[in-house]
């Protein structure tokens, strides 16, 4: 049997979903890539099964989710920002990160629901200097959006996923493992979902694997992992991605609501 072909975010919160799933070659086969690449492998049928954007599970398929585990948030999330050199209510330009789709579209709705904006959105690569000098503000995600000095670089940050629990009173999805039906077995689910419980507890181990390089980095992104990621895909969580769906597509960001369905 071929080795089941999993398609993982490369950034540093997915790490956890996919800890110790190395060790079985004979079962899965992982490639990392940004959330959008994520997602238009799975589309396109290029790998089996991907962590991707939680927007794209209504964009393809029909689909099933992995349950128990997932990328979320319930406050802030940090590593998905509008970075504004203006008030708020001022922003008329606003620089998208390309790598984003689910980030794009929660902005879009937050925009329209709770912020009481309508700034123009501008496609743009993710470099955090140049979408700020180009626009009033910029999306960003991911390690970028973790490690950007806001700060020094003189503008606000507004964290989404604390915008989102503010405007709901719920958590949000940002990702989790999509396939179609048959992709997987249930022993696969099984090492999946292990996989995640394992990861969420290896905080630190994880973080000084994937900063070797960048050693000063390791205290924030063991840091970030343990109180700023939830991983979990439970009841609240279920609730959360249900309202985001609905509105979606109110909101004509997908092409209708549905509910997530599991393997």
């Amino acid at each position: 049997m071929s080795p089941v072909r999993l398609g993982a975010v490369a950034y540093l919160n997915a790490r956890p979903l996919v800890c110790g799933l190395d060790r079985h070659p004979d079962r899965f086969s992982i490639r990392y890539d940004v959330p959008s690449r994520c997602a238009a492998l799975l589309h396109s049928g290029d790998v089996d099964l991907g962590i991707v954007p939680s927007i794209e599970y209504l964009r393809g398929g029909p689909y099933l989710a992995v349950p128990g585990v997932a990328i979320g948030s319930e406050g802030p999330v940090a590593s998905v920002a509008v970075y504004t050199s203006r008030p708020l209510g001022q922003i008329r330009t606003l620089a998208v990160d390309t790598s984003s789709r689910t980030s794009v579209a929660l902005l879009d709705v937050l925009c329209a629901r709770y912020f009481g904006i309508q700034p123009e959105m501008r496609p743009m690569l993710p470099e955090p200097e140049r979408m700020l000098r180009e626009c009033d503000a910029a999306l960003v995600i991911g390690d970028l959006a973790l490690m950007f000095d806001h700060a020094a670089a003189g503008v606000q940050k507004i964290d989404l996923g604390e915008a989102w629990t503010a405007y709901t009173s719920l958590p949000f999805v940002y990702a989790f493992w999509v396939g179609r039906a048959g992709a997987i077995t249930g022993p696969d689910i099984d090492l999946l979902v292990r996989a995640g419980q394992d990861g969420v507890v290896q905080a630190d181990v994880i973080a000084r694997s994937y900063f070797a390089a960048t050693p000063r980095w390791i205290g924030a992104g063991a840091s970030y992992l343990r109180d700023h990621v939830k991983f979990g895909f439970g009841e609240r969580q279920r609730a959360g991605l249900t309202r985001f769906y609905h509105e979606a597509a109110d909101l004509g960001l997908v092409p209708a609501f549905a509910e997530p369905r599991f393997y």
